[in-house]
């Protein structure tokens, strides 16, 4: 009945991946989503990146999650762009934005009102600048994570250093 469970949960966000290239809207998560990933027992490697339209360096990164995403699309590793522009501007500035840019990787909202609640939830060590990225192996139970703007080679060997 778990398994039944954690798979329902999961749905919205697997058949939004499977539509990322026409994302129609951005879902929205909470911590309490956050806390599902990282406690998930699962054979999916997810990085989750943390991201906002109007940080130049986040979106400098964004090509190279897509690229990852497309490159590992045959294997369980799941990308997942949480964004943490303001709530106000999700229909209208952030989805515009994805649309435009043509970013494929799946791009959740993270619908916060303090930043407090869920930065030591995503590392303790995190001090709350973006962008921030954290790389979750359920199957081995470790992560890894980054604070930071990332290149390919360095995102991509932090994926293959946690699988």
């Amino acid at each position: 009945m778990q398994r039944l469970n954690n798979t329902l949960r999961l749905l919205p966000f697997l058949l939004c991946s499977a539509l990322a290239p026409a994302q129609k809207s951005i879902p929205f998560i909470k911590t309490d989503q956050l806390t599902y990933w990282k406690n998930a027992e699962t054979d999916t490697v997810r990085v989750l990146n943390f991201w906002a339209t109007w940080c130049g360096p986040c979106v400098k990164e964004l090509p190279a999650f897509d690229s990852l995403q497309a490159k590992y699309a045959d294997q369980k590793v799941q990308v997942i762009l949480i964004s943490t522009d303001f709530r106000k501007n999700v229909e209208s500035k952030l989805l515009q934005f994805i649309q435009q840019k043509g970013i494929k990787s799946q791009v959740v909202f993270l619908d916060e009102r303090n930043p407090n609640d869920f930065i030591n939830l995503v590392d303790p060590s995190w001090s709350g600048a973006l962008p921030a990225t954290l790389i979750l192996s359920g199957r081995n139970k470790s992560f890894r994570f980054h604070e930071g703007e990332l290149e390919y080679a360095e995102l991509e060997k932090m994926l293959l250093e946690i699988r």
